[in-house]
Order: structure tokens, then sequence, then C-alpha cells
């Protein structure tokens, strides 16, 4: 419990039987450091969740033929940035047989899209992998076609 008494005003002899020690400078930085990459951290937190992303969802999907699904996906965006969104085709086994990044131009902020996707094989599931502001996404799997296949060309045209 402290007292009335300033520490400055102590003796030293009183200061040394009563273990009063003065707080070294280097632990009011250290604390001051704390707090501040404490605040840091929230505000990096903070403005991540403000800040406009990118949404995006699979609305429909189509097999129109053996070599051909139709998708319609939707995208929220920011007007004035390209997205470019990467969608993926997979058969029975999970192996992709289509493989695409679809280029949506600057415009409104909702986007509706339907990308007709060239496979090798009928589609068994359809999904858009991750979209992007301003280049295809760096955090999506690469394309993982069997071993020996070459992915068809896209887009899906007669």
């Amino acid at each position: 419990m402290p007292s009335g008494i300033p520490v400055g005003q102590l003796s030293p002899q009183m200061r040394e039987r009563y273990g009063i020690r003065p707080t070294p400078w280097w632990g009011f930085m250290g604390i001051g450091a704390v707090v501040l990459a404490f605040a840091a951290a929230l505000g990096y937190v903070g403005y991540q969740l403000a800040a406009p992303g990118i949404d995006y969802q699979v609305l429909s999907w189509r097999v129109v033929a053996d070599d051909r699904v139709d998708i319609t996906y939707e995208v929220t965006r920011a007007e004035n940035a390209d997205v470019y969104c990467v969608l993926r085709a997979q058969d029975s086994t999970w192996a992709d047989v289509g493989y695409a990044v679809a280029v949506l131009p600057r415009g409104t902020t909702y986007v509706q899209q339907t990308y007709a996707l060239r496979t090798i094989a009928p589609a068994y599931g359809i999904e858009v992998l991750g979209c992007a502001a301003g280049g295809p996404p760096t955090s999506v799997p690469p394309p993982q076609f069997p071993p020996g296949v070459v992915p068809p060309e896209q887009p899906w045209t007669p």
C-alpha cells in the first residue's frame, strides 16, 4: 500500500530497509512497447473486418456435355477493381477435369457471371476456389489433373 510520503523524500537508509527501489527507465519502455504492439494488432484486426472484401458464391451449374459445364456465380466487390476468379470442375474421384481463371472487368459492385468451362470428362462437382482484385488469387490450390493429362483450353468454344 503506498504511503503519503514521496519516495524522493525518504533517506537512502529508509529506501534500503523497506525495499523501495525506483522503477528503471527500461521497464517503462517495455510496458510502452507491449501496449503499442497490442494497439497495432487491434487496429489491424479492425481494419480487416471493416475493409470491403470480395464475396463470391456459386449460384448454379449445369453439365451441358461431356466436355462442358456452365457455372453461374456471383461476385460482390469494389467497383473500381478488376477481379480474377479461379473456377474448378472435378470428377467423382475428385480429380480436376476443368480449371480456369475468369476475369471480371471493373464496373458494378455486384456481378452475376455464367462461364462455359471446358472439361476433359463429365463434371461431378464445381466450385469457385477464390477471387482476388488485380490478379489471380495466390492462396488457391493449383490445377490437380491426373498425371499426363493436359488441361483443356479455356473457355469452351464450339
